[in-house]
């Protein structure tokens, strides 16, 4: 060996903390022996050791091109002072599981890379670490393990995909959804469906509309978890290897400094996060995830402050779903901190709390340089809104007692009396849709699909994009104890909690009851008498689990409520 010994602590390795007593000093010579076999050199030992975690998959493009990230997030570490180590954790890709057996699998990755980033950083001790994500749960999962291990660490997005284009007509995988629902109920041909197909998602990266994937990326930024301006360059663009280098660096930074996540994740960074969610209209699992990452921080917020922050946060940003542009859109204009700027100027945002720049949220802010270049057809000022009040409104009421969720910046309607058709699981729902059975007026009640019940909790894109492309997205309503895409549209409540197989009030509605779903007021209510209910809750048999063994059945063992996140949670 050559260099200083390996049992020297030098001046650099103040962020050295779990790896040196790891590798440091003659008795760790054994670790030290796989060090120098994978290349690492004597003088390393005392530098901080951070990992690259990269949720990375060929199965679909969301997280196809993040290996090539590495090496750019190494090279910032290695200017930073550290030494940079890379492993995977895996992806579920929501798009390609919809409407099947493998969605169930979605919500409970979420967990799996929560459990095996702590797993691979503390084991291999791991002073901190640079997480990559892309598609939906990669996203919360590598934050939830941030916050659980409290080392020093960062995320950095991905990226999403550029639109697809017919003529000047813009086209997102939203549409391939909803095109299956028109072709179904014979509004378009096979050859339509198959052209909009072909271009709605041409290059890799996460899909392009403020889906699930784009609303967990800029809330990485509200949160302070990510470098600001980092979550809306596609992945295509250079600029992600720009951010890639520079997240590298900034860990370098917390490591030296000796900031943790738990010091940036603060009751008001929460906040500050739901704030940004509601002014932009982002999707509902944004609510589950944030819940999610409060729990694993310590940190207690609840439904009611989203639903206290929704009341009084205006709507302002114009993207599809509910709008008409995409994250290359925004990027053009300013990305997150554009709309953080408007949220902090507006008295909205707590500007001083702290970030992973090192530097107050308000002071990052004040350095980011803005394009100057018109954004209102985007991006609204809070004083002239898309809606007076957030994107997405939280209900409760009798058939929803601990809570439930409807995205209001996706349907023009605020209020809808119907009739329930009840299903207990998705593909009957999706067949009465197809067979043409369900009719204006209708509420379609789909249930055991919860985190207990399915088990997973899965997304109910194609049921609901089935509704859309059918023209009956605003003449039909849906309530379910699943989940919904960030691509829904229309008058969709989900997270029902408690759900029916914890014999929440859902798993009572028959037939024909009506039930009310009023957004301004904040209601959904199973409009049956009180001494019906308890009728047939003297009646309910539950139902055997769906699932006895495996990974399903362990998660249903452990999962909690919707309206806490459904976080897995140990059974002491």
């Amino acid at each position: 060996m050559h260099g200083r010994s390996s049992g020297e602590m030098p001046m650099s390795g103040k962020g050295a903390v779990y790896s040196f007593e790891r590798f440091g000093g003659t008795i760790n010579a054994p670790h030290r022996a796989f060090l120098w076999s994978i290349g690492l050199d004597p003088s390393d030992i005392g530098k901080p050791l951070a990992g690259v975690v990269v949720a990375w998959s060929e199965s679909g493009p969301c997280n196809f091109h993040t290996l090539n990230l590495i090496g750019y997030v190494k090279q910032g570490l290695r200017d930073a002072g550290c030494v940079g180590l890379a492993m995977p954790t895996i992806v579920v890709n929501d798009n390609i599981s919809m409407g099947t057996e493998g969605m169930r699998y979605s919500l409970v990755s979420r967990e799996v890379i929560a459990d095996s980033v702590e797993a691979q950083i503390v084991a291999h001790a791991y002073d901190g670490f640079v997480g990559i994500g892309g598609c939906d749960k990669t996203q919360p999962g590598i934050m939830m393990a941030m916050a659980r291990i409290n080392r020093p660490s960062i995320y950095m997005y991905g990226g999403s995909a550029e639109p697809g284009f017919i003529g000047e007509k813009k086209f997102t995988i939203e549409d391939v959804h909803e095109y299956v629902g028109a072709y179904i109920s014979g509004k378009i041909s096979e050859q339509e469906l198959l052209q909009v197909e072909m271009v709605a998602h041409p290059t890799y990266g996460a899909c392009a509309g403020l889906f699930t994937a784009n609303t967990m990326a800029i809330l990485s930024e509200g949160l302070g978890l990510a470098l600001l301006g980092s979550s809306s360059p596609t992945a295509t663009s250079s600029r992600r290897a720009i951010f890639a280098y520079e997240t590298g660096k900034a860990l370098g930074t917390l490591l030296e400094n000796g900031i943790k996540p738990r010091d940036i994740l603060t009751y008001e960074a929460f906040r500050n996060a739901a704030t940004l969610l509601m002014a932009s209209g982002g999707s509902t699992n944004g609510i589950l995830h944030l819940l999610a990452l409060a729990y694993e921080a310590g940190v207690k917020f609840t439904l009611d402050d989203f639903d206290e922050i929704s009341k009084k946060t205006p709507y302002i940003l114009s993207m599809r779903p509910a709008g008409e542009f995409v994250m290359a859109d925004l990027d053009r204009v300013g990305g997150a901190p554009l709309l953080l700027k408007k949220l902090l100027d507006a008295g909205l945002i707590d500007g001083g709390v702290l970030t992973v720049s090192g530097k107050t949220l308000a002071q990052s802010l004040k350095e980011y340089r803005l394009p100057d270049v018109p954004h209102e057809h985007i991006v609204r000022d809070p004083s002239k809104p898309i809606k007076k009040t957030g994107g997405i409104r939280i209900l409760r009421g009798s058939l929803a007692p601990e809570g439930a969720v409807v995205k209001t910046a996706a349907t023009g309607v605020t209020r809808f009396e119907g009739s329930a058709r009840v299903f207990d699981d998705e593909e009957s729902a999706f067949e009465a849709v197809r067979g043409g059975t369900v009719k204006e007026g209708d509420v379609l009640v789909i249930r055991y699909v919860g985190p207990k019940g399915a088990p997973g909790m899965p997304e109910m894109l194609r049921v609901t994009a089935a509704l859309s492309g059918a023209g009956l997205g605003e003449s039909v309503a849906m309530v379910t104890d699943g989940r919904f895409s960030g691509a829904t549209r229309g008058i969709m409540v989900g997270h029902v909690a408690p759900e029916a197989a914890s014999g929440g009030p859902i798993a009572l509605v028959e037939d024909g009851d009506k039930i009310l779903i009023d957004t301004d007021a904040g209601r959904l209510e199973l409009q049956v008498s009180r001494e019906e209910l308890e009728r047939r809750r003297r009646d309910l048999k539950p139902k055997p689990p769906k699932a006895t063994s495996g990974l399903l059945a362990k998660y249903a063992s452990l999962v909690s409520s919707a309206s806490t996140g459904a976080v897995t949670m140990p059974r002491l």
